[in-house]
């Protein structure tokens, strides 16, 4: 049974950081490419940062230079560490791992960013 669990959001002041885990089981995390993905509210669901099987990675424009994705096999397991946080960052965001025409999806972690 594939299962893809997020951690790590929370509450957070303007400035601050976060970073997001997500636990993935039922597949072989290896092979997939690993995704991040926000939606807030009124707003649709948006690719904020993707790292390859190969580990190569790429941002959303309004992330580059602030957030950092990374993975490690050994643990099945990909981060998002998420630094000098705006409130435009207030979202729901989900781990998504996908190969071919295999997609998944994890419940999602709020992050609130707010003075």
């Amino acid at each position: 049974q594939v299962q893809l669990v997020e951690s790590g959001g929370g509450l957070v002041q303007p400035g601050g950081s976060l970073r997001l885990s997500c636990a993935a089981s039922g597949f072989i995390f290896s092979n997939y490419a690993m995704n991040w993905y926000r939606q807030a509210p009124g707003k649709e669901r948006e690719l904020v940062a993707t790292t390859s099987s190969g580990g190569s990675t790429n941002y959303a424009d309004s992330v580059k230079g602030r957030f950092i994705i990374s993975r490690v096999n050994a643990k099945n397991t990909v981060y998002l560490q998420m630094n000098s946080l705006k409130l435009e960052d207030t979202a729901m965001y989900y781990c998504n791992a996908q190969r071919l025409i295999w997609n998944y999806w994890g419940q999602g972690t709020q992050v609130t960013v707010s003075s």
